[in-house]
């Protein structure tokens, strides 16, 4: 352990990180701007050949870093597994996807691990970042790794470290966000914590890797649930005739006792709709049924269908149907100004409305075009394809959307993000959630 440490301490420890995605690359950027080798290898051909163009695919790591750390030797990005030999810590970082059943994919950390087991030398140190269930550090990776023959925190360190990435934000990033390390032993934990101290600002261990990997499932949980429960709010305050905005920003003036949570047209991300559910799975396991989850689930999965009734309803105030009209989405990224796709309520209002005999296009200034979605097509924001749309929907509230300008060339609008706050029409005009 001492000889790992010291290797770490001078820098000349090898890093490895498997999966260059949302997390993988801008933890390989850190780890680079301490000064450490980064070893970065995934299985997507595509994603390496880009970054050995100098070319970034994540929105919040720059050009010029990609660039700099591959001219001067200390960024190797790699489809070659055979390169772990030469490492000193493997970072897991791949995705963990939901089955169509609704438990957990694993494959890709199985695959990881296989391929680590392979190259598993004395002294190295695993860490696991993929968000996943408790109990998959410990009853996945460990009995793969130790088949080989050598023992946890004795011949290698095994630690779990749950990604807290944001995509778009601003204010936090990978360095200044706190980081949870969780071992298997309590050496284990030493070795991670004192590998990612070197570039995340503040490391805090806990007493294992379940407890991490709980952490994670908690925090997405929280979100879920109290986005469920607006969600509800909201259709609640539909049906009385009330302003649900105005109803929120009303009881976030109290200082003490409520945080505001805000309705939208569905929870989109990675995290966020599937996390809570990795919890779900594992309890029912046990015999026990999560309640909260399944039901925040089941609003938060409506609500796509809860939107179209919008648009529904509006034109039928209008005496059209929702069948041959002309509909513009503005926003179809999971939420503002990021080009992240991923599980975005949009992808399921773009289904559900063309199922209805929709003519749909959609406006994003981040994405070029929908891959998920044949035949709706990009198009450039002006008053004419603003006028010809029979309603607009605001499904991602993008800031760099001149909201007064839409409003006053559209028709008709149904506003799932209270972006049109404070302009002024008439309701027949503008209708939110």
């Amino acid at each position: 352990m001492e000889n790992l440490l010291l290797k770490i301490k001078n820098r000349s420890a090898r890093i490895s990180i498997i999966g260059l995605g949302y997390v993988g690359l801008p933890l390989t950027m850190e780890f680079y701007k301490s000064g450490f080798t980064v070893i970065g290898i995934d299985v997507d051909k595509g994603k390496v050949e880009s970054l050995k163009k100098g070319e970034s695919y994540v929105q919040d790591v720059k050009n010029e870093d990609i660039i700099n750390s591959i001219k001067n030797g200390k960024f190797i990005p790699s489809t070659d597994f055979s390169l772990l030999k030469e490492a000193d810590t493997v970072s897991i970082c791949v995705p963990t996807p939901l089955r169509k059943t609704r438990d957990p994919d694993i494959s890709y950390i199985v695959s990881a691990a296989s391929e680590i087991k392979k190259y598993l030398h004395k002294g190295q140190l695993i860490v696991l970042e993929s968000t996943t269930y408790p109990g998959t550090t410990d009853e996945v990776l460990l009995p793969n790794l130790e088949s080989g023959g050598l023992k946890v925190g004795v011949d290698f360190y095994l630690a779990f470290s749950p990604e807290r990435v944001d995509p778009g934000n601003k204010r936090y990033n990978t360095k200044n966000t706190p980081k949870i390390i969780g071992g298997v032993t309590s050496e284990c934990t030493l070795v991670a914590k004192y590998l990612y101290e070197q570039s995340i600002d503040v490391v805090i261990p806990v007493s294992s890797t379940k407890c991490a990997e709980m952490v994670k499932l908690l925090e997405n949980t929280y979100r879920a649930v109290n986005i469920g429960l607006v969600n509800e709010i909201a259709i609640m305050c539909d049906r009385l005739g009330i302003n649900v905005w105005e109803v929120i920003d009303a009881a976030a003036t109290k200082p003490f006792g409520f945080m505001p949570f805000y309705p939208g047209p569905g929870l989109g991300g990675h995290c966020i709709p599937i996390d809570p559910l990795y919890l779900s799975w594992k309890l029912k396991t046990l015999n026990y049924t999560a309640r909260f989850i399944e039901l925040a689930s089941e609003i938060n999965t409506s609500m796509p269908l809860y939107v179209v009734s919008k648009v529904s309803d509006a034109l039928n105030e209008k005496k059209k149907s929702i069948n041959g009209s002309s509909i513009l989405l503005l926003g179809v990224t999971y939420k503002r100004n990021i080009n992240d796709l991923r599980e975005s309520p949009a992808l399921d209002i773009i289904k559900l409305l063309k199922n209805k005999g929709a003519e749909i296009s959609f406006h994003d200034p981040y994405v070029a075009s929908i891959h998920e979605a044949d035949g709706v097509k990009k198009v450039e924001l002006n008053e004419q394809v603003l006028h010809i749309a029979d309603c607009v929907v605001v499904v991602t509230d993008h800031s760099n959307f001149d909201y007064p300008w839409i409003v006053k060339h559209s028709k008709l609008i149904v506003d799932t993000r209270n972006a049109t706050k404070g302009i002024k029409v008439g309701r027949e005009k503008i209708v939110k959630l």
